[in-house]
């Protein structure tokens, strides 16, 4: 996963693997657009980071089943380090 605040727009992209081209976007969430490709969300721009951020990432996991907590970590990781590329491994963490 990459995120990368861009500071100037007040933007947050979150690639959620890396495509060549978009299929479509799928802007239903309010401050959320969903780059779409072979009917899976790919690419998530957060539009206008100065409120609820987290609430709106929550919610399009929830829309497109995706982890929560992934999807905010990388936000804050962006929002913490502006204008350069965070790379984030997630992974399901093993049964004990």
């Amino acid at each position: 996963m990459r995120a990368d605040y861009d500071s100037s727009a007040d933007t947050i992209q979150i690639e959620l693997e890396p495509v060549d081209r978009l299929d479509h976007d799928d802007a239903s969430l309010a401050g959320i657009l969903v780059g779409i490709r072979e009917q899976r969300p790919v690419l998530i721009d957060v539009i206008d980071t100065r409120s609820e951020v987290e609430e709106r990432l929550r919610g399009a996991a929830e829309h497109y089943d995706l982890d929560g907590e992934a999807l905010v970590a990388a936000a804050r990781a962006a929002l913490a380090a502006p204008d350069r590329a965070i790379v984030m491994d997630v992974a399901v963490r093993a049964a004990a």
